[in-house]
């Protein structure tokens, strides 16, 4: 035989408050657990590896880079002589007998220009070349 130390307390106790509170207790747990999974310990996990993929594929695309470029950066082809051309005023292209226009190297050609421009204002002077690939003659310098 039961005795009730409570005089008015029913017997039968309600199970559905106690219900709700376990089914959200389990929904929170289970959120926990899955958001330290995919949150923590699955990322940790694929860091280093994740890490090192990085560092190869970048060290790939230098090497890209780096044959790219050298292939686009072949020797070219230096041209053998270089002309002077001398312009007036007007543009169009003249004569001074006194000047040397025809030279082996870059550097002397434009050298001479230097002065020449010294000696001659009232001209422009026209550094140029007939490169192997070009129908034209090719401007390198312009005073």
């Amino acid at each position: 035989m039961q005795v009730c130390l409570i005089p008015n307390m029913k017997r039968n106790f309600d199970y559905s408050n106690l219900i709700v509170d376990v089914v959200v207790g389990a929904v929170l747990g289970f959120a926990g657990y899955v958001y330290n999974l995919f949150g923590y310990t699955i990322p940790a996990f694929f860091a280093v590896y994740l890490k090192e993929i990085g560092a190869a594929l970048i060290m790939m695309a230098v090497f890209v880079f780096a044959i790219a470029w050298l292939m686009k950066a072949r020797p070219h082809k230096r041209p053998q002589r270089y002309l002077v051309k001398i312009y007036d005023l007007c543009g169009i292209e003249t004569r001074i007998d006194s000047i040397r226009t025809e030279f082996k190297t870059h550097d002397v050609a434009w050298s001479f220009m230097k002065e020449y421009k010294k000696s001659y204002p009232l001209y422009n002077f026209a550094l140029v070349s007939d490169l192997p690939n070009s129908e034209k003659m090719t401007i390198f310098r312009y005073l």
